[in-house]
């Protein structure tokens, strides 16, 4: 599955949050989106998932226009795991809750059938939450909440996952299982992501966004350049592959000054 954001402009308020955004994912790829905070970063995702039509451009998975699609069909091809908000209401196991990825699976009549069951016992699986299927959503913790939602997300049996900021509040080895988890689905995804060193563990490919446009683009160490990280994050630091193949980022031991950080110029 393929997905391309092209020339994507949005505005809020009458005020420009995204200026000709351009992206690109391959087919199982995972492609990172960085940045400050208020770079929009979750903006262009709800683009990407149907939730914020865009005042131009266009976004496309395997080729075809999302807003040209029924909301059933977009939601087929697309799941958004977001950051966890507990809202889930008491009562609801952990697999009713799996369950409703199915949705836009069903007819009219909305039945669950031998396939519904099916994604829901395979997402289980993949999530190693089976041992949890009839405990309260509620009663989880934050990281196992997380494990329901991306489950969730599995049952839909999307080509395309989004998410925002799943890692948000978790401890670092939940960190770690989650993001494995994600690599392990080998399906095309989008993840924000402000944690860099997370960023350069999971992502194939990262887009740095800065006051609403693409700054750079490309493969990791193309990305987190000296230059990119002073400019954009305003931070003095290096990103490095290790022996063991994993991309650390190193930042220095004294801060920089404080002073406005500039707007950084399209690699």
């Amino acid at each position: 599955m393929k997905l391309t954001v092209e020339q994507i402009h949005v505005e809020l308020g009458h005020r420009p949050i995204l200026h000709d955004v351009h992206l690109e994912a391959q087919a199982g790829d995972i492609v990172g989106l960085i940045g400050p905070n208020g770079s929009g970063k979750s903006t262009l995702l709800r683009t990407v998932y149907r939730s914020l039509r865009p005042h131009r451009g266009v976004v496309r998975v395997d080729g075809d226009d999302v807003w040209a699609l029924s909301a059933r069909s977009a939601a087929r091809r697309t799941a958004a795991v977001l950051q966890d908000a507990s809202g889930h209401p008491t009562g609801m196991s952990v697999a009713e809750i799996i369950a409703l990825g199915r949705t836009p699976h069903h007819g009219l009549l909305g039945r669950d059938g031998a396939d519904d069951h099916q994604a829901v016992e395979s997402a289980l699986d993949s999530c190693a939450i089976r041992h949890m299927a009839e405990r309260d959503v509620t009663s989880l913790s934050g990281g196992e909440r997380q494990r329901v939602l991306l489950a969730r997300a599995l049952a839909q049996q999307p080509r395309l996952l989004v998410l925002d900021e799943l890692t948000n509040h978790l401890d670092i080895r939940a960190r770690f299982e989650l993001l494995e988890l994600i690599r392990s689905t080998g399906i095309t995804t989008l993840a924000v992501l402000h944690d860099l060193d997370l960023a350069a563990r999971l992502c194939d490919h990262l887009v740095a966004l800065h006051a609403g446009q693409v700054v750079a683009a490309g493969p990791v160490l193309d990305v987190l350049t000296p230059g990119l990280l002073r400019e954009v994050f305003g931070v003095a630091a290096t990103a490095e592959r290790h022996a063991d193949g994993i991309v650390r980022v190193t930042y220095a031991a004294q801060p920089l000054a404080l002073e406005p950080i500039r707007e950084a110029k399209v690699s």
